[in-house]
């Protein structure tokens, strides 16, 4: 029997840097920008990256991209669903 070799998705280059927002910077986030959670764009409970944080549903990730432009880095943010069966 072969064991499947476990991948840190966090530590691949091209990955950028994935935070689990607390829900009162969630409530900040959605109060700055005067959205929704259902106005955000959404990335799956299954998505590896999610699964490697422990999101769940309902969470908000804010995503940090580096930049080479005058800003250092860009934040995005998605809210996590379940994907429909």
């Amino acid at each position: 029997m072969t064991k499947k070799k476990k991948v840190d998705v966090l530590r691949h280059s091209l990955v950028p840097r994935h935070v689990l927002l607390t829900k009162s910077e969630t409530e900040e986030l959605l109060e700055k920008y005067k959205i929704r959670y259902t106005d955000l764009p959404q990335m799956f409970e299954k998505d590896p990256v999610a699964i490697a944080i422990g999101a769940k549903e309902g969470d908000v990730v804010k995503i940090v991209r580096e930049s080479d432009t005058s800003v250092k880095q860009v934040n995005y943010y998605r809210y996590v669903k379940k994907e429909k069966s």
